[in-house]
């Protein structure tokens, strides 16, 4: 007589064991290749765009153009390593006195630029979203300065600013807006917010969009005004998106160039930032300094970024809303399981019954 016995659990058999799912996040060996071939592309840029111009500046930052002689005798500059000696230099000096101004000026037109693009933006954002005959025409003539291309609209600004434009006609005064002075400072303030605050309306507006009609209506019918709506609602539901756009336009109102440049010109110091700082010294060929400006910036850029995204909260990726997504998800998941479970159950405790009250009507 034969006696087969089963093996034992967790033996491996030729069909696959049912009932263990995979873990989650696990990916086998295949899917980790895959990943990899189709993200090196995207690397490969990314590292030919920004890992090697950044190691390249801050190679640079650390030598010095120096005049000395040659095997000759005749004079030549020579690039000789200087370590920190440029970054020392940013805070001691002429160099000193030069780029704590170009910061203060970076950080003040970063901040007063983005705060009145931000309120301006939520008012125009705030108008766009209103259902009235001629939207389409206002959005489309908001988003005009934003898609003018910002060098056309500094030629444009300093037309306007000019001893004898428009702007001196109409305040009928002659203030010499492209000179050295606070008039310089809000000519570009002016010019960055016309141009740039159409672009968090937008964003601020996309937002809008996708808050349910039916939250209005209830609120509305709940008494509240459109003061209360906009604080308890409108706003707390944007808040992901204003916070995103409000950090892009940070980042790019510290990188700011192009606008001051060609409104007031270089060499001015109530308008020089730290990009046109970092440009001057590069023109000067006086390359060493001009990477350790540039590097500086780069990390002001980064710090500011970083604090924006872990204590504001501004969801850059998107990976709070998948991970809440994740989580809601799962929870409708148990939410069924239960469900089917308590279903099954109750069909077994009805087949017993039924079973119990056939055989008690047999007997």
């Amino acid at each position: 007589m034969t006696t087969t016995t089963a093996p034992p659990a967790g033996a491996q058999t030729g069909t696959p064991q049912p009932g263990r799912p995979r873990k989650r996040g696990h990916r086998s060996p295949g899917e980790g290749r895959m990943a990899a071939m189709l993200l090196s592309p995207t690397l490969l840029v990314l590292a030919l765009v920004i890992v090697y111009p950044l190691l390249s500046a801050v190679h640079q930052s650390l030598f010095r153009a120096e005049s000395g002689l040659d095997a000759d005798g005749f004079v030549s500059d020579v690039e000789s390593f200087v370590g920190l000696a440029n970054y020392a230099d940013l805070f001691v000096g002429e160099s000193g006195r030069r780029f704590l101004n170009a910061f203060a000026n970076t950080t003040f037109f970063t901040v007063t630029t983005v705060f009145l693009e931000t309120v301006l933006g939520l008012c125009l954002a705030l108008a766009m979203n209103r259902a009235f005959r001629g939207r389409s025409f206002l959005r489309a003539s908001i988003l005009v300065p934003w898609a003018v291309p910002t060098a056309v609209s500094g030629l444009l600004w300093r037309w306007i600013f000019q001893s004898d434009g428009i702007a001196n006609n109409i305040l009928g005064s002659e203030i010499l807006w492209t000179a050295e002075g606070n008039a310089s400072k809000l000519a570009v303030i002016i010019a960055e917010v016309w141009k740039t605050a159409p672009f968090i309306g937008l964003l601020v507006l996309a937002g809008m969009q996708v808050i349910p009609g039916e939250v209005y209506e209830a609120a509305r019918i709940d008494g509240a005004g459109w003061w209360r709506q906009l604080g308890s609602i409108t706003l707390p539901l944007v808040k992901p998106t204003l916070l995103v756009a409000v950090l892009f336009r940070m980042l790019d109102a510290l990188r700011m160039f192009d606008l001051p440049f060609v409104l007031i010109g270089s060499g001015k110091e109530s308008v020089e930032t730290l990009s046109m700082l970092a440009w001057d010294e590069s023109n000067q060929l006086r390359y060493g300094s001009a990477s350790a400006f540039a590097v500086m910036l780069f990390l002001y850029v980064a710090v500011v970024a970083i604090v924006f995204v872990k204590v504001l909260g501004a969801d850059v990726t998107g990976a709070k809303e998948l991970k809440l997504l994740s989580k809601k998800t799962a929870r409708k998941n148990r939410i069924a399981a239960n469900q089917a479970t308590a279903t099954a159950d109750e069909a077994t405790a009805d087949l017993s019954n039924s079973d119990q009250t056939k055989t008690e009507a047999t007997r």
